[in-house]
């Protein structure tokens, strides 16, 4: 590397002058490294190939494009397609804003020219104005980005060090409130056994908001790590149920379950964040649907995945809400019908982690008539 240009990967020491491409590589990367230099050497480009690379302490994939101009290659690396494809974004912007300018320029040069040559040596001055300041309008947006970058690292430290540190207390108190209730709940009036159970409520609430926020800050720092192994889907959907049926009766809410007649494959997993997935979603059907009503929990195999979904008998999601249903921080204009409350944190940590697993969800809903949840995970692993 003769130059870096911009380095917004954060990694110290990953990519450096000095260094070759064929230093920061994992070996087992080595070949794909020449076939992707050579490629661009031939055809003047190649576009998202992923390689291993070495960081500090791991290995790490990356996903690099390059070209080449008269001697010099030009390399991009990321961590993800999708940063790699808003960077190639703002490169084809940034480049079509300098086109337009100059052709505007270059007409309005003509034109000049047309009307007094002796105007050249003016409008040459102000074509070179232009493109200097837009140079510097290029520095500048580079070097925000970069304070954007840090200032966002900077904020998912300290939210995850006050998520860390506040766990602990929160778990204490709620372990507490529980034994009181087991314990002194009989010795005590009705209004001190209430005080206790607005306690155990509140605690639970706060210590639930943690978690998410520890995932969140986890994920918003590209620290989702999977544990993917062979996954029976059918006993892991079957046991989830199991489990959330004790939960449903609180609400007098039944969660109809009929394995498909089909087995469904092995799929390779990280079982607990799946479990996350689904306690998630089967949780917000049992928290909007009605004292009475059902949920169904059903699956569907087909030659590329399994489509798992979850159907309440609800009030249904407004337009308004369906689009910003996965962001974090999203609340919908629903209320639980018990009056529980919501972090506007699950549906997004759910997003990652099934997208994470190279899957996708979507949600279908009409006022009124209820809400369906669904999500499509691949048979095969994303490399």
């Amino acid at each position: 590397m003769r130059r870096v240009i911009r380095d917004d990967v954060g990694l110290p020491g990953l990519f450096q002058e000095g260094r070759s491409l064929a230093d920061v590589t994992a070996p087992a990367s080595a070949g794909a490294l020449k076939a992707f230099l050579e490629a661009v050497v031939a055809r003047g480009a190649a576009f998202d190939r992923e390689l291993r690379v070495r960081a500090t302490d791991r290995e790490m994939a990356m996903f690099f494009s390059g070209m080449s101009e008269g001697d010099h290659l030009y390399v991009v690396a990321a961590r993800s397609t999708a940063s790699l494809a808003r960077l190639h974004e703002e490169l084809v912007l940034i480049n079509n804003e300098q086109t337009n300018a100059l052709r505007a320029a270059l007409k309005e040069l003509g034109l000049r020219q047309q009307r007094d040559a002796s105007r050249d040596q003016h409008l040459y001055e102000d074509l070179s104005r232009l493109n200097n300041e837009l140079a510097t309008l290029q520095r500048e947006m580079a070097k925000k980005n970069i304070e954007l970058e840090q200032l966002n690292t900077l904020k998912n430290e300290l939210l995850g060090m006050a998520a860390h540190d506040l766990r602990s207390p929160l778990g204490v108190i709620q372990n507490y409130s529980d034994f009181l209730e087991a314990d002194a709940g009989p010795l005590l009036n009705d209004e001190h056994r209430a005080f206790i159970s607005t306690i155990k409520r509140t605690s639970r609430f706060m210590l639930g908001l943690v978690d998410d926020l520890l995932d969140v800050t986890s994920i918003d720092a590209g620290r989702l790590t999977l544990d993917r192994q062979p996954c029976d889907l059918g006993r892991l959907l079957t046991d989830n149920v199991t489990l959330n049926r004790t939960l449903a009766a609180r609400k007098t809410i039944a969660i109809d379950w009929s394995p498909p007649g089909l087995l469904l494959p092995s799929l390779p997993l990280d079982a607990g964040r799946i479990e996350q997935v689904l306690n998630n979603l089967i949780g917000n059907a049992m928290k909007f649907a009605a004292p009475g009503s059902r949920v169904v929990v059903s699956a569907a195999s087909s030659a590329d995945g399994v489509t798992i979904s979850i159907a309440d008998q609800g009030p249904g999601i407004s337009p308004g809400d369906l689009m910003n249903l996965f962001k974090p921080f999203a609340r919908a204009t629903a209320r639980g019908t018990a009056g529980e409350k919501s972090t506007g944190l699950g549906l997004a940590i759910v997003r990652k982690i099934v997208e994470a697993h190279g899957g996708r969800i979507w949600v279908e809903s009409e006022l009124g008539k209820g809400a369906t949840f669904l999500f499509w995970l691949p048979i095969t692993t994303p490399i």
